[in-house]
């Protein structure tokens, strides 16, 4: 368990560095990205890492993503 969060946050700080370069280098080449624009990219970037965070500690604890969505809707 320990190691799979442990590979999970280096996937994480993978995703973000790639993120930051992709709009860094958009910048250097004269495309400049609204501020807003990249807000919600960083927004999109915290779901998918919260996203990975439920696969890996939900299971653990015996509950299954799907299951769990059903069982709060009905």
């Amino acid at each position: 368990m320990i190691e799979a969060i442990i590979t999970l946050l280096i996937y994480v700080c993978v995703l973000a560095l790639v993120v930051y370069l992709i709009v860094w280098v958009l910048g250097i080449i004269g495309v400049p990205l609204p501020p807003k624009v990249i807000q919600i990219i960083w927004v999109i970037v915290a779901l998918i890492a919260l996203l990975l965070l439920l696969r890996i500690l939900l299971p653990a604890a015996g509950i299954r993503l799907g299951q769990a969505v059903f069982a709060m809707l009905g």
